[in-house]
């Protein structure tokens, strides 16, 4: 157990500390949940990159186990002895990369498990794949609460898999309104190179098969060659690291738009970039509520976004933004074109978007959903209350 007289202590699991809105989310509440209420650690399967020096809340402890391809039965064994070694009271693993650890934390004497259902990966976007739903159906009893951060995956969780509606939640993303605001009356618009009198088309996240950006490229060519007379004034953006990114750069010369699209990989002053784009675009293919869009949406930015996940939560179709339908080149281009060609839409849609944001998902509600949740699964084991004076503040 954690250290008497300390905070509880939680050990978040998460596949790797990287540049991503997972990854982002989880440093936030870490860096806002009240010092008193309880300590962190991260343990990475994998590994970590300088991502994880976002994380800036003294004490907080990151290991990395190593994990190696396929089942490596040696990184159950590693994690059990670290949480053998850390004692922690809660166990907080994160997606189906970290959901089949929740054993080893319970031999090793972990009093609550949580996992958080925050999207799927790219090789199985709808959540069919038989292998995968077993293994969380396992996993199930080792288990104390199986959340998502959409109401989709919500209804996915308790419909497909079966958690039971006591071990089910919404814990919806939050967002940094003050950081992520829109440009003053009279501020200048951040210039990373674009030049003025462009209109530049944006997405931020992990360059990885999820994001599909690959149709998002293709349909930013589609858009030029749909508006040839705005063609010279277009501009794209995507902003973030992965694997793809040398496939994607690669694409971009295919396609001779070099010079027109700007991939500058990981970026940590990505409010100030959100304020130099035009309008937002997201081409996932599975997704749990989209940070990044929601980022955009406070920034007042309008968004095109696919019909996938919890983005149709985040924006309202006609109102806050434009859904597509996945893999869809043709389509987004479309949407996008409806924007570049009616600047008074943008600025309309954006406005909603921000005052959504504000009225649905702040940081401080999300912070305190996530600590509401231990709260109560502290309180609810009784063996863990005879071990720790208390899990509330």
């Amino acid at each position: 157990m954690s250290r008497p007289g300390s905070a509880p202590l939680v050990a978040h699991l998460i596949y790797r500390l990287d540049f991503g809105g997972l990854e982002n989310l989880l440093v936030e509440r870490i860096n806002r949940m009240p010092a008193g209420a309880y300590r962190h650690a991260v343990i990475c399967l994998t590994g970590h990159t300088d991502f994880a020096r976002r994380i800036s809340k003294p004490g907080v402890e990151l290991y990395a186990l190593d994990k190696q391809p396929g089942l490596s039965l040696a990184t159950h064994a590693a994690l059990f002895k670290l949480l053998r070694r850390l004692r922690p009271a809660i166990l907080h693993s994160y997606n189906l990369n970290a959901v089949e650890y929740a054993p080893a934390a319970l031999l090793a004497g972990v009093p609550v498990r949580i996992n958080g259902l925050h999207g799927r990966d790219a090789s199985d976007p709808e959540g069919r794949n038989p292998k995968h739903r077993l293994l969380r159906r396992l996993m199930l009893p080792f288990y104390d609460c199986c959340y998502a951060n959409s109401a989709d995956m919500v209804a996915w969780n308790r419909q497909v898999i079966g958690v039971p509606e006591r071990k089910s939640r919404l814990l919806s993303n939050g967002i940094d309104a003050e950081r992520f605001h829109p440009l003053a009356s009279g501020e200048v618009r951040p210039d990373f190179g674009f030049g003025p009198g462009l209109i530049v088309i944006g997405t931020v996240g992990r360059v990885q098969d999820v994001k599909d950006h690959a149709t998002l490229l293709e349909a930013f060519a589609l858009l030029r060659a749909r508006l040839p007379q705005q063609a010279a004034q277009l501009r794209l953006a995507i902003v973030g690291d992965g694997p793809l990114l040398p496939a994607l750069r690669e694409r971009v010369a295919a396609l001779a738009l070099d010079g027109l699209v700007w991939l500058p990989g990981a970026r940590n002053d990505v409010s100030d970039i959100l304020r130099s784009f035009d309008v937002y675009a997201i081409s996932s293919i599975a997704e749990g509520t989209p940070g990044s869009v929601l980022e955009a949406m406070a920034t007042a930015l309008p968004a095109v976004g696919t019909r996938v996940g919890g983005v149709p939560e985040v924006i309202a179709d006609g109102v806050t933004g434009l859904l597509v339908a996945p893999r869809d080149a043709n389509a987004m281009a479309a949407a996008l074109a409806r924007y570049v060609q009616d600047p008074s839409l943008r600025a309309v849609h954006g406005a909603a978007g921000r005052a959504r944001v504000q009225t649905h998902y702040s940081m401080p509600a999300m912070v305190a959903g996530y600590q509401a949740l231990y709260d109560s699964l502290c309180e609810r084991k009784t063996i863990f209350r005879k071990s720790i004076t208390s899990c509330v503040e």
